[in-house]
């Protein structure tokens, strides 16, 4: 009988210890849904901050950096500080992700007046959603730990973003712009391993972050493939 009382208790400890992993599962599960659900609202959000930054493309261009700056801060920290507090979280979310689509307006108005830029415009989304697709699908399978990899992609992020600031404000080379264009795709990429891995390990506290590094990964990338498709694509 006392044989039995073990048996008896073991397999109600191991029935609630699977019932256990089974609702962290259900959870992480939940948790991966509602960050790529709000990821695709994003890009909708995007769009039509682009589609109405059209319009208004030469007033942006004429005050980027003071439109982009704030809005660089304010995701950086406005964000984070709301992450918990619903529905503001999804207004600052969605605010933040539409005028990035403004922010995007002068680049989509220039390469639109080039030759085919509408067909550059559908190829850099096309090769970005790919390689996006590709990448999250890796890192979702992979048994590879990219873990380690946040404190060196963000020293990177810096530097490329400090070599941007100088170019663009004291060297103006055409042939460094290129190179670093190159390496925010390359740069991108690796976030979005990075930041697929985070998520469906459930190292974000909220689907709010986890969409808000996906976006922010889409649209870095998509704005320096178009910016190359643009330089080589474009016969202006």
């Amino acid at each position: 009988m006392a044989l039995y009382d073990r048996d008896y208790v073991k397999n109600n400890t191991v029935a609630r210890e699977n019932e256990e992993v089974q609702s962290v599962q259900g959870d992480l599960s939940t948790f991966i849904k509602a960050t790529y659900q709000l990821f695709a609202a994003t890009m909708i959000s995007g769009a039509a901050g682009a589609y109405v930054g059209i319009g208004i493309a030469d007033v942006v261009a004429a005050n980027y950096w003071w439109i982009a700056i704030p809005w660089m801060l304010f995701g950086m920290f406005g964000l984070m500080m709301v992450k918990d507090k619903t529905p503001i979280n999804y207004i600052v979310l969605f605010a933040f992700t539409f005028v990035g689509g403004i922010i995007l307006a002068p680049l989509l108005s220039k390469v639109l007046g080039m030759s085919g830029g509408g067909a550059l415009i559908a190829n850099a989304f096309i090769t970005t959603s790919v390689i996006f697709g590709a990448l999250s699908i890796y890192a979702m399978n992979s048994k590879s730990d990219f873990s380690a990899w946040g404190k060196p992609l963000m020293i990177a992020l810096v530097i490329v973003i400090v070599a941007m600031l100088l170019n663009a404000f004291v060297f103006n080379s055409p042939i460094l712009h290129v190179v670093m264009l190159g390496g925010i795709v390359l740069l991108m990429s690796g976030f979005v391993l990075y930041d697929t891995q985070n998520i469906i390990k459930g190292a974000y506290s909220t689907p709010i972050e986890g969409a808000f590094a996906l976006y922010l990964n889409f649209f870095n990338m998509f704005t320096a493939i178009l910016q190359l498709f643009g330089i080589f694509g474009g016969d202006d």
